[in-house]
């Protein structure tokens, strides 16, 4: 069976459609996003028991490409790309951490962490990024034009990007935020031979310039304004329902910046539907830092406003952004699964995330932010103890050492910072070592 699949404008009154190896990122007639539309119908010539069964069979073998979290369902993802041009690092089969203690705490029976950022660059963009820069190959090979692939970034799509490219060798541009993105962020796509452009401007600043510069000089954009990245991202949701035997869950929390990912975690739960491999949808909450929350301001009124928002430095610096790109598809999304949308404070964020941390995570910013978000619904009631709920992890604590050490030395402003737990200096001396061991014992066996 051969399947096809092209780019068309989610505008219904407009629909014109493109090839997936085209550099196209807007609808040239309307100026609205474009989607990666599959055909359905050579989809549905395999019955939902077929597709569970060959699923199962590839995940995380080693037959190339199909070991890939994301390749493993190719003939969903980009089935046009040859094997022979796909770049991948086996991205995906990360792991589903059952998150038993933390969820005790909190009341909850069935808490489960997707943990994304247990993958190759340590965030989850390596989902769509081998997308898109196999695409990018294959367009190559193919004879077409592409000098560069550059991303504006607050730190992994950088990262991402530099790394697939270096392995594909397709030179890589990115676009960071100044001063705004962490030193492990950085070093990243340094060391994997981009060109790195430190720009006086936060992210949606240069987001301006990178599509300018990709307009017209033969350099193929790689932020998630590409719609190949939603491809990949959207298997997030086939893998987790896969990992929980094909059952579906009641609530999934996600972090949103971008919101890419949001919209991509919604496109692969329908496509699971309109095949048949689930009968049931998951309530989807996007979770947004208060320094940088517009869709969460436009939620509170019904999503009949929307304004763009400045904005403001926040430890969440992944999801730092006022005019996300994504905003017409994570609005959609979030009206089909019945969503919410909820904010967290800089001390809420810091303090959820280190609550977990004392669980045996070791959580990124960006996810204390859906963690806190998680602990705010189930003070309302609006999560209960019988509900299935997941949490997307985005990106590996080990990026973001700077925001742990500043928590467990108590310098993040206007945080209490309760769980912080700095080392104890103490003397040569066998007796004072022994003394502050049985302290310490005592006053963990009284809480």
């Amino acid at each position: 069976m051969e399947y096809n699949c092209w780019l068309q404008c989610i505008d219904p009154d407009c629909g014109a459609t493109y090839s997936v190896f085209g550099a196209v990122y807007r609808c040239r007639e309307c100026g609205s996003l474009l989607d990666v539309t599959h055909d359905i119908e050579a989809l549905r010539a395999r019955s939902a028991s077929e597709w569970r069964h060959l699923f199962d069979d590839r995940y995380k073998r080693n037959t190339w490409p199909y070991g890939s979290g994301v390749w493993g369902k190719k003939e969903w993802v980009c089935p046009l790309v040859e094997d022979a041009n796909i770049i991948s690092f086996y991205e995906g089969g990360t792991n589903l951490f059952w998150a038993s203690r933390l969820g005790q705490e909190l009341g909850l029976g069935d808490l489960w962490i997707k943990q994304c950022g247990n993958s190759h660059t340590g965030s989850f963009k390596d989902l769509g990024m081998t997308v898109l820069v196999s695409a990018a190959r294959q367009m190559v090979a193919d004879g077409r034009r592409v000098r560069a692939l550059a991303c504006a970034s607050t730190g992994d799509t950088s990262a991402a990007l530099a790394a697939y490219c270096a392995a594909a060798g397709i030179p890589a541009i990115v676009f960071l935020p100044r001063e705004k993105v962490s030193m492990a962020q950085l070093i990243q796509p340094i060391t994997h031979g981009a060109t790195v452009l430190s720009i006086d401007a936060d992210f949606d600043g240069c987001m301006q310039i990178v599509q300018k510069v990709c307009e017209d000089q033969g350099i193929y954009l790689a932020n998630s304004i590409n719609s190949l990245r939603i491809e990949g991202q959207k298997t997030i949701s086939v893998e987790l329902v896969q990992q929980f035997d094909w059952e579906v869950p009641s609530f999934i929390i996600i972090p949103g910046g971008n919101l890419g990912n949001l919209s991509a975690l919604g496109k692969g739960f329908l496509q699971m539907r309109d095949l048949g491999l689930i009968d049931v949808l998951p309530r989807i909450v996007c979770a947004q830092a208060e320094r940088a929350d517009p869709l969460y301001r436009s939620y509170r009124t019904g999503f009949k406003e929307y304004q763009p928002v400045e904005a403001r430095p926040t430890l969440a610096t992944a999801i730092q952004i006022g005019n996300p790109v994504s905003i017409q598809r994570a609005i959609q999304t979030l009206k089909t699964f019945e969503g919410s949308v909820e904010h967290a404070t800089e001390e809420e964020l810091a303090n959820a995330a280190a609550r977990a941390d004392r669980t045996g995570m070791y959580n990124c910013p960006q996810t204390g932010v859906a963690l806190a978000a998680l602990e705010k619904l189930v003070a309302r009631g609006e999560v209960g103890p019988r509900d299935r709920v997941v949490v997307i992890s985005t990106a590996h604590g080990l990026k973001f050492t700077e925001f742990k050490i500043q928590y467990h030395q108590r310098r993040i402003e206007g945080a209490d910072c309760r769980f912080a737990n700095a080392p104890i200096e103490l003397p040569n001396d066998l007796g004072a070592v022994q003394e502050a061991v049985e302290q310490q014992l005592a006053s963990l066996a009284a809480t």
